[in-house]
């Protein structure tokens, strides 16, 4: 399928790796400019490498940018280009009690869960209206509806995207821009391969054991019963910012397995 994606200017925060780094291989794919985005200039270079190596003629480039410096995100901005589509995918979490979380872990997700998307879309939304036509998506997770108990300050900036998301949707009434939110569920990244492999060897099992396990014992409301792969949740994502998907606007669209059930 012609998703209609040639030549539209995307940036993916959070992208050297993971979801992110799926994502931005499905645009380049599509023939659309492409800003990847990480903390380091050396994350970024081999992002931009290893996206090169993997899609012939890709355009892309890069974005660097450390979201907990509120200065350095105003002098970014200002070299931003034009954007046709945002995707705020960054992320960073804590494992912890609640307890032990300390204010500072809260304020450090919020800063970059949160604020990343708020700053970004402030500064694309109004091109993207003028030109009448842009994509704004927010990459929440699972655990806005399951609410880990080690993770309560995660989840909470994720149900945050949500009511944003959805506020800025009402900002794009009668023009051809979309807000929407993406639901992941757990997901096969980098780092849940980590946390298979290290489990399976200190457990003394077969990783397909370890994921079995987890599903059964921790994500048993989950309909697929496996980790979702990452390019599952890229083409879903790619859809929602495709001219092919312009009647999906403030929604809630889930990519998690049904494991976080309901149904809205």
């Amino acid at each position: 399928m012609n998703l209609k994606l040639k030549d539209k200017s995307v940036l993916i925060t959070g992208s050297t790796s993971g979801i992110g780094y799926s994502i931005a291989k499905i645009f380049l794919k599509e023939r659309s400019v492409v800003y990847i985005n990480g903390r380091s200039e050396d994350k970024v270079a081999k992002a931009i490498a290893s996206l090169k190596e993997e899609v012939p003629n890709a355009v892309v480039k890069g974005f660097v940018l450390n979201f907990l410096n509120a200065q350095e995100i105003q002098i970014q901005l200002k070299k931003l280009p034009k954007i046709d589509i945002l995707i705020n995918n960054v992320g960073v979490y804590t494992s912890k009690s609640f307890f032990d979380t300390s204010a500072q872990d809260w304020q450090t997700q919020f800063q970059v869960n949160v604020m990343s998307g708020v700053e970004l879309s402030k500064h694309v939304m109004p091109g993207m209206l003028k030109q009448n036509w842009g994509r704004i998506l927010f990459i929440s997770s699972e655990c806005t509806y399951l609410v880990p108990p080690d993770m309560i300050s995660y989840s909470a900036t994720k149900a945050a995207l949500h009511a944003t998301a959805r506020g800025l949707s009402h900002l794009t009434k009668s023009t051809a821009v979309t807000v929407n939110t993406v639901v992941p569920g757990s997901t096969l990244t980098e780092g849940a391969q980590v946390f298979l492999n290290d489990k399976a060897k200190a457990e003394n099992k077969a990783i397909e054991e370890v994921e079995q396990s987890f599903f059964k014992e921790e994500r048993f409301n989950s309909l697929l019963q496996r980790f979702a792969k990452v390019e599952e949740v890229a083409s879903t994502v790619a859809y929602l910012c495709s001219p092919l998907s312009s009647a999906t606007n403030g929604s809630v669209i889930k990519v998690d397995g049904g494991s976080s059930g309901g149904i809205l």
